[in-house]
């Protein structure tokens, strides 16, 4: 009997590659690769998704674009420090931290870059292709985990940072992944290329903390036939994000996905709204407020409070990893188009699905079922949950 061939390795393409979300990405993938910590948070590593026929977490590869210059393993150390990253675990994982930061390229625009739109679309795109040259891959995801940008960009204006290397993915032949609320293949030009481009995409902005528990308490509200009046939220983070989200505009992109789950899933938009602070003393945590007022049997008044806390980077970074997996298994099979099958993840998916979590559950449950029915692509249909390469990103 001959030996089975090896599976061929995947390319991870982070934007944002020396973020904290990044950062623990790498680290994480390889602490668990190395048996050091357990894959708590990955869905794709429970029993459900034994037989999808995923690449391993060992045969991922990393790389990606920033516009910082703080190596992986210093930036590694900071998260240790603050508690994002359990002691010991860095030191133990640096020649990996250390491989991947060699990888990652500079990003754009920067103050002073003189570059076109079109240079910087091929100039990002070339780095892709030159990773993927020298590590002889197949294929590489493109993952968004970048800074948020302000919306709401004027008719005419340039194309935003996220939309560029969206582009930049689509002429690399990449699939891509938006994990943040920046706009990237949602703006009208990167929609018609990746229509044309047949390859799969998904996003936009994951769900983590906040937005997780109102997707799976928005439906229990409309399942009990409870009236929900008012829905009110407060966000207090630091970090990076904080910082970003300091910007109206930029936090108008965020909670723009937090509303959307809850008129999905309550059929209505309650009164209320979601404020987010910046508190730099936070760090990477961040603590999150929800007070719901609703209404039961003969009108009667009530409220639900709730408080979520905890570290982003660490509820982001098993997501990320799940989504390139699926998102890479789901390019090998052919498949195209927006991967709404995956809305499991994100506050704003595209293409079509339910709204629910668990409902979301269960048509994930379903797509990695297909994929590990799925031959290679050429020889077999697309597995369920795609739509067919319309290029759909509502």
């Amino acid at each position: 009997m001959s030996a089975s061939l090896p599976r061929p390795r995947v390319g991870v393409w982070l934007i944002g590659a020396r973020g904290s979300v990044a950062t623990t990405v790498v680290t994480g993938c390889a602490a668990v690769t190395a048996g050091l910590h357990p894959p708590t948070g990955m869905v794709t590593e429970t029993p459900a998704f034994t037989d999808s026929g995923l690449p391993a977490l060992s045969d991922l590869v990393f790389a990606g674009h920033d516009t910082l210059d703080c190596p992986l393993p210093k930036r590694a150390g900071s998260l240790t420090a603050g508690g994002v990253l359990p002691p010991g675990v860095v030191n133990a994982v640096t020649a990996e931290l250390a491989a991947a930061d060699r990888e990652i390229r500079p990003g754009g625009p920067i103050p002073g870059d003189t570059r076109s739109e079109a240079e910087l679309i091929t100039a990002f795109a070339d780095d892709i292709r030159s990773f993927m040259r020298r590590h002889e891959l197949r294929r590489a995801v493109v993952v968004n985990v970048a800074s948020t940008e302000p919306a709401s960009r004027e008719p005419g204006a340039p194309l935003p940072a996220s939309t560029l290397y969206a582009l930049a993915a689509l002429r690399a032949d990449c699939p891509y992944v938006n994990f943040t609320p920046s706009e990237g293949m949602h703006h009208p030009v990167a929609a018609r290329e990746a229509e044309r481009s047949g390859l799969p995409h998904a996003g936009r902005d994951g769900k983590t903390g906040q937005t997780l528990l109102r997707a799976a308490l928005g439906p229990m509200f409309a399942q009990r036939a409870l009236s929900v009046r008012a829905w009110s939220g407060t966000n207090l983070l630091g970090g990076g994000d904080g910082a970003a989200l300091a910007d109206p505009a930029a936090a108008a992109a965020k909670n723009a996905g937090k509303e959307r789950v809850l008129a999905d899933t309550l059929g209505t938009v309650p009164e209320g709204e979601v404020h987010i602070d910046d508190v730099p003393a936070l760090g990477d945590w961040k603590t999150a407020w929800d007070h719901i007022a609703f209404d039961g049997f003969l009108g009667t008044r009530m409220v639900l409070q709730t408080i979520w806390q905890g570290c982003d980077s660490a509820l982001a970074a098993p997501l990320v990893l799940d989504l390139v997996r699926l998102t890479a298994r789901a390019h090998e099979t052919g498949m195209s188009g927006p991967l709404g099958a995956l809305g499991f993840y994100f506050k704003d998916p595209v293409g079509d699905g339910p709204s629910g979590l668990a409902e979301q559950y269960e048509e994930l449950v379903r797509f990695g079922q297909s994929l590990g029915r799925a031959a290679p692509a050429g020889s077999a249909s697309p597995p369920e949950g795609a739509t067919g390469g319309t290029g759909d990103a509502r």
